[in-house]
């Protein structure tokens, strides 16, 4: 699980990039959704520990860059689960960034448009941080990225 969403899986968030099983071992190649994630050492040794509690004594879990993480990697389950989380979804964008993908997202709290950007730097490098003037919340947008 994420350990900032704990809801939330790394196969639905779309960091896992590859799983190669043998009879001697377990390969997985994972990508983090930004470069520098604080949180990748812990997510590459917690998948390690899970699939060895499952018993498999030979576990290999490798960070890549080779595929770039995108937040169109999220799976739809992911996605459902970041919406009942309250955090604003990001659009899909085809790898084709724009601005209004980060300015104009709707509330996770009461659906409305009727929000704006506060800061585009949120808790962490993947989220950023709206204020809904409906219902005068604030709340996070997982950011899209291409």
């Amino acid at each position: 699980m994420d350990p900032e969403i704990p809801r939330l899986s790394v196969i639905d968030l779309g960091v896992i990039v590859s799983v190669d099983v043998s009879d001697s071992e377990v390969k997985i190649k994972m990508t983090p959704t930004f470069a520098g994630c604080p949180a990748i050492n812990y997510l590459r040794d917690e998948i390690r520990r899970k699939v060895e509690e499952l018993g498999v004594e030979n576990v290999i879990v490798d960070v890549t860059f080779e595929k770039r993480w995108t937040s169109d990697m999220i799976t739809e389950s992911g996605r459902k689960i970041l919406k009942e989380s309250r955090f604003a979804l990001p659009r899909l964008n085809n790898g084709k960034f724009q601005p209004e993908l980060i300015t104009n997202v709707e509330c996770p709290i009461c659906n409305s448009t009727n929000t704006r950007l506060q800061t585009p730097f949120g808790p962490t490098l993947c989220r950023a941080i709206h204020y809904c003037d409906d219902c005068k919340q604030a709340f996070e947008q997982f950011k899209p990225v291409q």
